[in-house]
């Protein structure tokens, strides 16, 4: 990818408008009964139709072979090295719910989750409410462990985030999501090489789980939390500053919203299905430079296991392509964030298709949007993270590098 240091010299001020959409989790497997992944299977005549008229290819959120989290895949997508920037997931979860994080403090995200006989029998609770999450936390937030502040709050659905805030605390800590069902949830651990204020803060959150687990005993499905992603907050060098861009997030999901607001955009407030993002989008147009679009349903479906949800879900983004296309960006990508095949019910390590159309842009002899037929496209990008320079490129926003 290009040096964000050459980027920020190259980048220049332009009256063009750049879309990002991204489709969570888009990459998948070919069913087995079919062979066609879930975005080949799906009825997509206005994705198809950009494709054809567009420069196709697929991308890896970080490296061949590695499985991306949703963090990693954004910031790629966004232009920054994934591993350089490596924001935490409990930092993503702590911002998305408004907790203005202090450099000190220790974020983590917590799924309730249910346990039965000792062990995990439903990792996510049945994807309980928002509201009963809400209650749930209010319930929690009695907690109270020995100098330190704890604060925990709803994200969405069975998610939740969980702050530690006071002196002497370490992030150096292992998850503990056990990962699968039928396990039981781990101990909160320091990770191999940590410091002692790691060892202090891990039986800090040991406490503090043994006093969730009595007083969440009389709930179902939600009697006991995991936590993962333990992580404090990182200095990211914002949008603006390095591409001379108004931005704006239009994204529902609270770790979205956060993983916008840690690049420095601005978040607007939006509604789900994704048409209503479009209307959003629309409403938006005048006042920014990067729209970032984002679809959370592709993901959710394809970690549930359910092929033809996930096919419906991408035929809704397909559904409101005209809408996008109607206020005429200069450029407009379409991608994932990371491939979640509904065979795997997880994510995966496989490149996400992507098309990239603009008038300032060749186009290849890809036909149709999928997998197999971007493999044939002509993208001069293996990375996610290339995407960004390629699209200020097309919006005309860098100037020629050397004489």
């Amino acid at each position: 990818m290009p040096d964000l240091e050459m980027l920020r010299e190259l980048a220049v001020d332009a009256d063009t408008k750049m879309v990002l959409v991204v489709v969570d989790g888009l990459g998948g497997l070919p069913h087995p009964d079919t062979g066609l992944t879930e975005l080949e299977s799906a009825n997509t005549p206005n994705l198809d139709a950009l494709a054809a008229d567009s420069l196709c290819g697929l991308v890896h959120p970080v490296a061949p072979g590695i499985t991306p989290g949703s963090g990693p895949g954004h910031m790629s997508l966004f232009g920054y090295d994934p591993v350089r920037f490596l924001v935490g997931r409990g930092v993503l979860s702590a911002v998305g719910t408004g907790i203005a994080l202090s450099p000190n403090d220790v974020a983590a995200r917590v799924n309730f989750c249910t346990v039965e006989n000792g062990v995990v029998t439903d990792r996510r609770a049945g994807r309980i409410s928002t509201e009963m999450n809400a209650r749930l936390c209010e319930k929690l937030a009695s907690i109270k462990i020995g100098g330190i502040e704890v604060i925990i709050r709803p994200e969405k659905d069975h998610r939740a985030a969980l702050v530690l805030r006071g002196p002497g605390l370490s992030d150096e800590l292992a998850d503990t999501d056990p990962q699968k069902t039928g396990l039981a949830p781990l101990k909160c651990e320091p990770l191999p090489g940590a410091g002692p204020e790691a060892e202090t803060t891990a039986q800090l959150v040991n406490l503090y789980l043994e006093r969730a687990a009595a007083l969440l005993a009389d709930e179902h499905p939600a009697n006991m939390i995991l936590t993962r992603g333990f992580a404090k907050p990182p200095h990211i060098p914002d949008l603006k500053s390095l591409y001379r861009i108004r931005s704006v997030g239009i994204a529902s999901y609270p770790m979205y919203r956060a993983v916008a607001k840690l690049v420095g955009m601005d978040v607007a407030d939006t509604s789900d299905p994704f048409a209503g993002k479009v209307e959003t989008l629309a409403a938006v147009w005048a006042d920014y430079d990067y729209f970032f679009v984002h679809h959370k349903p592709t993901d959710s479906s394809g970690e549930d296991g359910d092929f033809d949800r996930k096919v419906s879900k991408i035929e809704e983004v397909d559904a409101s392509m005209p809408g996008i296309l109607a206020l005429e960006p200069d450029v407009l990508l379409v991608t994932g964030d990371h491939s979640t095949p509904a065979t795997l019910l997880a994510h995966s390590w496989h490149p996400c298709p992507v098309l990239l159309h603009s008038p300032n842009e060749r186009r290849d002899t890809v036909k149709e949007f999928g997998e197999t037929a971007c493999i044939a496209g002509g993208l001069p990008a293996d990375r996610a993270d290339d995407l960004m320079s390629l699209m200020l490129a097309d919006a005309l926003r860098l100037e020629k590098f050397g004489a």
